[in-house]
């Protein structure tokens, strides 16, 4: 039986006989004595094999890296100046008295202390890619924070409650993963993209605190925060308004942290407007860290000669912001360059910008083609508006909302997490959580003609905004909230309709008549009838949650068994082709593939 983790060992065991379990990490021989690091989930340990013990020996020469083995040995402390302070264990090493070995290994593909491996390497020996000591911590960390959400939930009285995994297709949102139906010929199961529907009605059932950690699934383009089944911490309560469910959920945030990683967040999280944080940084999950900000400036560009800004500030699909960069006067033309690349990823036609060399010389202080287009009133009101002061510079965005915000708003983070950033104060290495509330209800569609819901279509407006459902539903704001983390969206949700009257004028403002909507969630409706409370919730993305806090590039570095960007797993090869005899059965016939 083993005493204890090879991690462990210290010197509480000292001159006690220990058995240890693990992996060769590395084996080293130093003329005559063999060291071996053996390792474990809990971290290394040193072991010495001496000749003298002529058995044990003789099986540590055979030994290899990743070998598995049983080492019963005396712990001692380790010889003076060979203290190693990295290591739980660094003080004291065990003295091997016997060792068995388990199971041997073969040549693994790779040294698990290799921090260069590409990423299919890791996916394709996924297995001992787990072994390596970070993906283990991170794994463990993830494990930790469930637990400490699951003890703060109990602690005020939510309850555990399993949802279908296999339930129907409600094409609202992303793609659904379709299952076919063996005992039910060309019909299919829906895999949940959220629990949504079922939590609502865990509410109207009287379980008025429910929550989920749960797999979902959604079949859309990959990035590094998004996978096909992700892992969400999903949560609904009854009887309470939206600034108490934000206060529970920022108490649990808060919670996880402290006991964690004992992390202290802010006593309350600060509140903001979807409105204000797309007119301040032209995202709705801005990056709090970075100390930059647009300013508006359309109304001072209509009139210049300059037609890249006018053209856009005299039109209300457009915008024309400026972002101040303090000290960016030094910053080289080849830099410059280098972001007016970056902003056409994100269509972007250019980017404008004005050196701000002497701020009280108007207009010859300032330093940029675009300066001669633009009279000097709207320089000098520029220049006050922003704030600028000598040696800054100006960046500019102009162009329909969408590719400003999305442009202006990627740029300055760029430049905020950059070298200049860093080196000029325009990044804080800080936890900043921010909730962002009053979304709005409905995203307008320009090619088909029609609102979509925002969030989902039981996402309940705001007070006196009910009558904006009928008359002007892009006026009407939303029970929304998310909560956002250092430019992440860690957290999501709302309060949800519970009304038949307001959910009825939901349905007509996205254009769903009442024949669609008993189709579509009909189940859900009938359910409503019977005395729905009050109710919302809230659902957390777990992989994200967890990808921050132990600084993971991708959220593939937290899951155990995750797929690539194409949205396959290379250690199973899934998917893949099944044989005829289960189509078959799956009343499936398959298409020939279309020549690209």
């Amino acid at each position: 039986m083993r005493t204890c983790y090879t991690g462990e060992v210290c010197k509480d065991h000292l001159d006690q006989t220990v058995t240890l379990f693990g992996w060769v990490h590395r084996r080293r021989d130093h003329g005559g004595v063999i060291f071996i690091d053996l390792r474990d989930r809990a971290g290394l340990a040193q072991v010495v094999v001496d000749p003298d013990n002529v058995e044990a020996f003789a099986t540590a020469e055979r030994i290899r890296n990743e070998f598995c083995v049983r080492i019963t040995g005396l712990v001692r402390l380790r010889p003076e100046g060979t203290n190693n302070a990295e290591l739980a264990s660094g003080e004291v090493e065990i003295l091997c008295r016997e060792i068995e070995i388990l199971n041997a290994s073969v040549t693994p593909p790779f040294q698990l202390d290799d921090d260069n491996l590409s990423e299919t390497t890791r996916l394709t020996h996924r297995v001992l890619d787990l072994r390596r000591p970070a993906m283990q911590y991170n794994l463990m960390l993830r494990y930790k924070v469930t637990m400490a959400v699951r003890r703060y939930l109990d602690s005020l009285g939510f309850i555990d409650i399993e949802t279908p995994m296999l339930t129907k297709s409600t094409p609202e949102g992303a793609r659904d993963y379709l299952v076919p139906s063996r005992v039910n010929a060309g019909q299919f199961f829906a895999l949940p993209q959220s629990p949504q529907l079922f939590k609502q009605m865990l509410m109207v059932s009287g379980f008025d605190r429910y929550y989920q950690i749960t797999k979902c699934f959604r079949d859309e383009d990959l990035r590094a925060d998004r996978q096909p089944e992700f892992t969400q911490i999903d949560c609904e309560t009854s009887f309470l308004n939206e600034e108490e469910i934000r206060g529970i959920f920022e108490g649990m945030v808060r919670h996880v942290f402290s006991e964690v990683q004992q992390v202290a967040l802010p006593e309350t999280f600060p509140t903001m407007t979807w409105g204000e944080a797309m007119q301040r940084y032209g995202s709705d999950k801005p990056d709090l860290r970075v100390k930059l900000e647009f300013t508006d400036v359309a109304d001072l560009m209509k009139d210049v000669d300059f037609k890249v800004f006018s053209a856009p500030a005299n039109d209300p699909k457009s915008r024309v912001v400026a972002l101040r960069i303090p000290g960016g006067g030094s910053m080289p033309r080849s830099e410059i360059d280098a972001y007016t690349k970056f902003v056409g990823i994100y269509g972007a036609k250019g980017l404008a910008y004005i050196k701000v060399n002497d701020a009280a010389a108007i207009p010859e202080g300032l330093q940029s083609p675009i300066v001669k287009n633009i009279h000097v009133d709207a320089l000098k009101a520029l220049i006050e508006r922003t704030g600028a002061q000598s040696g800054d510079l100006i960046f500019f965005g102009a162009d329909k909302i969408r590719v400003v915000n999305d442009a202006i708003g990627a740029l300055r983070v760029k430049i905020g997490h950059s070298e200049f950033g860093r080196e000029h104060g325009l990044f804080e290495a800080s936890w900043k959580p921010l909730w962002v509330i009053d979304f709005p209800m409905f995203e307008y569609d320009e090619e088909e003609g029609r609102y979509f819901a925002a969030h989902h279509p039981f996402t309940s407006p705001k007070d006196g905004h009910e009558d904006y459902l009928a008359s002007d539903p892009s006026r009407a704001l939303a029970k929304a909230y998310d909560l956002v983390l250092n430019g992440w969206e860690i957290g999501g949700g709302s309060v949800r309709i519970h009304r038949a009257d307001v959910q009825s004028k939901v349905f007509s403002a996205l254009n769903i008549g009442e024949e669609e909507a008993r189709e579509k969630f009909g189940f859900l409706l009938d359910a409503l009838q019977y005395g729905a409370p009050p109710h919302g919730g809230v659902a957390f993305g777990l992989d994200r949650l967890v990808t921050m806090m132990t600084g993971a590039e991708s959220i593939r570095d937290v899951i155990a068994f995750p797929k690539t960007q194409r949205a396959q797993c290379l250690l199973t090869q899934a998917p893949s082709a099944v044989d005829e005899k289960q189509l078959r059965e799956l009343h499936i016939r398959l298409r020939a593939a279309e020549a690209k």
